[in-house]
């Protein structure tokens, strides 16, 4: 019987030579007997040699057949040998491999860590680094009203001191950078030792609001107030705002917050009250917040709006800004409002602190929709110190519809020098047609009223400089998007291939009737191979259901969900997408549309050939350029036209695309070349 022979578990150093005798020209093959196994009772298993008809021979026959015998079992041990070394050269080889990419995965798992601790680190220091021009700046001109409010200097030094500070502020920069830690007094002496005066170049706007992005975020205000601040100061403007101190402030990215050690009081209800200002810089604007004592409760809330004291919230907030500002010689070109809750400063101002010092400041107030304008018995008017029966008239502050009150909007329409409506698709006609009950009033101060459209963050949202996206790409060079749109697709787990029409859809909230439409959109472009990717705004539960309902109906592999919103996500969504699905192309709050036309992806609304683009003729020169554009190209293209258009006329279909990615639609663009000419217009007046 043939026995085993132990086998070696050395590795042989050459694979070549593991198998050289297998592989040797010179090899002669013999035929080997069947082998079988006897077991104890006498079955035959099948690795023993069966008996051949030789075997029963004679004894020459059987010695021949011995050698024979030997030497086949000693080429059948060479061969399990072999075999044998064989099988374990390959579990030996795959263990290496599985080695090597766990190895890889690791290394992989490593350098994204790495790669997040460097992005934390870069955050951590733009966040806690304050030398950047606009934020030396800033910190400057916070320090001159700390020596106003304190007597150390009059309103007429600050002045000079504030201009000479923003004309000159890279020399001005350079040499204070390691002033800002000098006493009040010396930090003065140095600066009136440098002011050579200066000529006035850009306006002095002071922004007085209720939100500001990253602080304070809630609807289209905030991200607008920071976005065009900061492109207002990139033109050589000093932009400053003026916020609530409210209780649940995000101040991670204020830089050098401190309470200004000065004593500061505001007239409410017929008494003086005393406040505490606090001054940063978000972002290189300098922001000051106004923190009541006496009425504390005001801004220490869960909510910022919708509380049955919101007039009254918001009236003293705006009284004690005018204060603030009258008191620290503040001597502003524009003071610039927005919306019901803080129009009240166009009364108040003309009516009160115009005679204080300010009768060279002009007002612009912004509104970001005209339904909501608080209408309040005309009484509470004198809480603030203005006069009910003045302004309770019909061309004043008197409700068009309900007589008995006052309208705070329409108060602020009438007592603003411009007026700026934000709209990216409606025409002026349409506004004043359609103005929940303020039609006659903003028709009879039509010449103040200007449309100006949203704009976005191009600094962030920038697909040639994106740090979010696996390859960058442009107008000039597109090949980065279709790799863009791979790498989508394996994380959503779709068909990988560029070649696929991919249609991504952001959404913040989604209605019923948006919601039947939406379902069949997807199934009429699913039918044609088009692929989805959909991301919810996770803050809003019911768009979560809404979407949850629809993925369960739909059941198609080529339909995609993410319930949560994601920033990483959202960068490639935009860069991986041929089209973009729409909900509205006037979308304030997270500027798809905007971000789609620079990221190289068609904005399509679900909705498309509605009521956006009925406008009649005569009113078609007072719509905004991106208005203009879009009727051009996107704005009445169904969904299954754009298919169409990508798949019959690819090369009209790219042109489209590059000419859109070209434009500036950014904060930056027409958005701020509307605000600066209304500033330029109130000043003249």
């Amino acid at each position: 019987m043939l026995m085993a022979t132990s086998i070696s578990p050395a590795i042989p150093s050459s694979p070549s030579r593991r198998f050289s005798i297998l592989t040797t020209p010179n090899a002669k093959f013999v035929k080997v007997p069947a082998l079988c196994c006897l077991r104890k009772n006498g079955e035959i298993n099948g690795l023993s040699r069966t008996p051949s008809p030789m075997d029963s021979g004679g004894q020459n026959d059987g010695e021949m057949s011995l050698s024979s015998n030997v030497e086949l079992e000693m080429k059948n041990n060479e061969i399990w040998r072999l075999f044998k070394e064989a099988q374990q050269n390959i579990l030996y080889l795959n263990k290496q491999r599985l080695k090597a990419v766990e190895e890889l995965n690791e290394a992989n798992r490593e350098k994204q860590l790495l790669v997040d601790k460097i992005e934390q680190l870069e955050k951590e220091t733009r966040r806690a680094s304050g030398k950047d021009n606009l934020a030396l700046c800033w910190a400057l001109l916070l320090r001159i009203d700390a020596m106003v409010l304190g007597g150390m200097i009059s309103p007429a030094e600050a002045t000079d001191l504030r201009r000479m500070v923003m004309d000159r502020k890279v020399s001005v920069a350079n040499v204070f950078s390691d002033m800002l830690q000098k006493r009040d007094a010396e930090l003065l002496a140095e600066l009136r030792h440098f002011s050579e005066g200066s000529k006035k170049k850009g306006f002095h706007i002071i922004h007085i609001c209720t939100e500001m992005e990253p602080l304070v975020s809630i609807g289209p205000l905030a991200p607008y107030i920071t976005g065009l601040s900061c492109a207002l100061q990139r033109k050589g403007h000093l932009v400053e705002v003026i916020l609530p101190k409210y209780a649940s402030l995000d101040l991670d990215e204020v830089q050098g917050l401190r309470e200004i050690e000065a004593e500061s009081y505001s007239y409410f209800n017929g008494e003086l009250h005393g406040n505490r200002i606090w001054t940063g810089v978000v972002y290189g604007i300098g922001v000051t917040f106004i923190q009541p004592l006496y009425f504390s409760s005001f801004f220490n809330r869960d909510r910022i709006y919708d509380y049955p004291d919101d007039f009254e919230r918001f009236t003293y907030f705006s009284r004690a800004s005018l204060d603030y500002i009258a008191k620290s010689g503040k001597q502003p070109d524009v003071l610039h409002l927005h919306n019901w809750e803080t129009a009240i400063v166009g009364p108040l101002f003309w009516d009160i602190f115009a005679k204080q010092g300010l009768g060279n400041t002009r007002i612009l107030l912004t509104c970001h929709g005209l339904d909501s304008q608080c209408l309040e018995e005309p009484d509470k008017l004198a809480l603030c110190g203005l006069d009910p029966g003045r302004l309770h008239r019909p061309d004043r502050l008197q409700d068009t519809a309900k007589t008995h009150l006052v309208n705070i909007l329409k108060g602020g329409v009438v007592y603003s020098n411009k007026v700026v409506v934000m709209s990216s698709m409606d025409s002026k006609g349409r506004i004043i047609r359609s103005s929940h009950g303020l039609e006659h009033t903003l028709a009879l101060h039509k010449e103040k009223l200007l449309v100006a459209p949203c704009g976005f963050d191009n600094s962030t949202w920038d697909p040639s400089k994106d740090n979010f996206l696996p390859v960058n790409y442009s107008a000039e060079n597109m090949r980065g998007k279709d790799a863009c749109k791979v790498a989508l697709q394996q994380q959503a787990g779709l068909s990988e291939h560029a070649s696929f029409i991919l249609v991504g859809c952001i959404f913040s909230e989604v209605s019923d009737f948006e919601l039947e439409k939406l379902k069949k959109v997807v199934w009429n472009a699913t039918k044609g191979g088009a692929q989805f990717v959909f991301m919810a705004n996770g803050a809003v539960p019911t768009i979560n259901r809404a979407l949850r309902s629809f993925q369960e109906e739909l059941e198609d592999g080529n339909v995609k969900f993410f319930y949560r919103y994601d920033e990483v996500l959202s960068h490639l969504m935009f860069a991986g997408s041929d089209i973009i699905l729409c909900q509205s192309f006037d979308d304030p709050l997270l500027q798809v549309p905007l971000k789609a036309l620079k990221y190289g992806a068609a904005p399509v609304s679900i909705t498309s050939g509605d009521q956006n683009f009925r406008y009649s003729a005569d009113h078609d020169h007072e719509i905004t350029r991106f208005s203009q554009f879009m009727r051009s190209t996107f704005g009445n293209m169904t969904l299954s036209q754009a298919l169409d258009e990508i798949n019959n006329n690819p090369s009209t279909w790219k042109t489209k695309i590059s000419d859109a990615m070209m434009r500036d639609f950014s904060w930056d663009a027409e958005c701020c070349d509307i605000h600066v000419s209304a500033y330029t217009a109130v000043k003249s007046l």
